[in-house]
């Protein structure tokens, strides 16, 4: 095992780029190197906070202290820095959305392989503590059998006024928080098949590319999975919502907010009728307290350093990488499926690795 530093630069010093240093930084055995921007405004930033700015790309590339280079630029820019890096001989964290589509992802990792060093998506969002909670749920069986499971993100501003919204640069919402939220599911679902799933854009705030969307996939089995993402929402709905044979649990929040509800007593079925205006019903009653059980959600641990200690592992111990590209392909695909049935207005049917049918 190799003792000298693990040396990292971070190409692109925006809003991720920060936080991707802050973050290195806090990890004793990992080295920050350095930044590259186009920007000045950003270069600056950087020498305020005592970080070597680099002069160029090319800087970067001919340093040979730097083991792996993290991207965080723009969307559309990824493929070239990353297919450069690479045949340079450099590892690289590329973030997410990794590519614009399933071909130029293969064409990274393709490169990956050709030149033998390490490439992987920044998936960060596996360590968010309310997707371990509602992946608990469902790997234990908490709630009994799920059938149901609704995951959405929702925002009041609008889609953000920079780059995100324009097509080119790889804007719009299923590429910026969907992505985050598909990986989700698909390492929650595990081997669980798609089979399917019917997908609708919105474009309120913005025509060029979508401001929202939301998804149903069917996966084998009969688990009905929604996906939604909102920028014109001022009232959010749950975070989580799973549904299973024995109860509902509910994650309202990041704060961790929320409730399990589950059947203490199957025998007693009846209610006191709910009456409106219109009529009663007893059917819709909720069931009486003597019969339910409520439960706070439980506690997870979670380290987002463990990716970039993870990184390290892979390069210098030959460890498995915590995010795959095979996984992060069919995520790809899969949003590629979202758009192809958005714009047919109907379901599309998915083969076993997430392709068109």
């Amino acid at each position: 095992m190799s003792t000298k530093p693990f040396g990292v630069a971070v190409v692109g010093y925006g809003g991720m780029g920060g936080w991707h240093t802050e973050t290195i930084a806090r990890i004793p055995e990992i080295t920050l190197l350095g930044i590259h921007d186009i920007k000045p405004a950003r270069e600056d930033a950087a020498r305020e906070k005592d970080i070597h700015v680099y002069p160029s790309l090319e800087a970067v590339l001919a340093d040979p202290v730097v083991e792996l280079i993290t991207i965080a630029t723009p969307n559309d820019i990824h493929l070239p820095i990353a297919l450069a890096a690479m045949n340079a001989g450099k590892n690289v964290i590329c973030e997410k959305p990794v590519a614009l589509n399933s071909g130029e992802l293969s064409q990274m990792t393709a490169c990956a392989e050709k030149n033998g060093v390490l490439f992987m998506v920044h998936q960060n969002r596996r360590w968010d503590k309310d997707f371990l909670i509602a992946k608990k749920f469902y790997d234990e069986g908490t709630l009994g059998p799920v059938f149901n499971m609704e995951s959405r993100v929702h925002g009041s501003r609008g889609i953000p006024g920079d780059w995100r919204n324009k097509k080119a640069h790889g804007g719009g919402m299923v590429l910026d928080w969907g992505v985050h939220l598909i990986d989700q599911m698909m390492l929650m679902m595990g081997d669980r098949k798609l089979e399917s799933l019917y997908a609708t854009l919105s474009n309120v705030t913005n025509e060029e590319v979508d401001d929202g969307f939301r998804t149903i996939f069917h996966f084998e089995g009969g688990l009905i999975f929604l996906i939604e993402v909102g920028t014109s929402n001022f009232i959010n709905l749950p975070r989580w919502y799973i549904q299973g044979e024995n109860g509902s649990a509910q994650i309202t929040d990041w704060d961790l907010n929320g409730e399990i509800v589950m059947v203490s007593d199957w025998e007693k079925r009846d209610a006191v009728p709910v009456v409106t205006e219109a009529g009663l019903t007893k059917t819709m009653a909720p069931r009486t307290e003597e019969t339910i059980q409520k439960y706070p959600l439980p506690a997870v641990e979670s380290e987002i350093r463990d990716f970039y200690r993870n990184a390290m592992a892979v390069v210098r111990d030959g460890a498995e990488p915590k995010v795959k590209n095979t996984e992060v392909m069919k995520v790809m695909r899969v949003m590629e499926a979202i758009f192809a049935s958005a714009e047919k207005g109907q379901s599309v049917r998915l083969n076993a690795d997430c392709t068109l049918k």
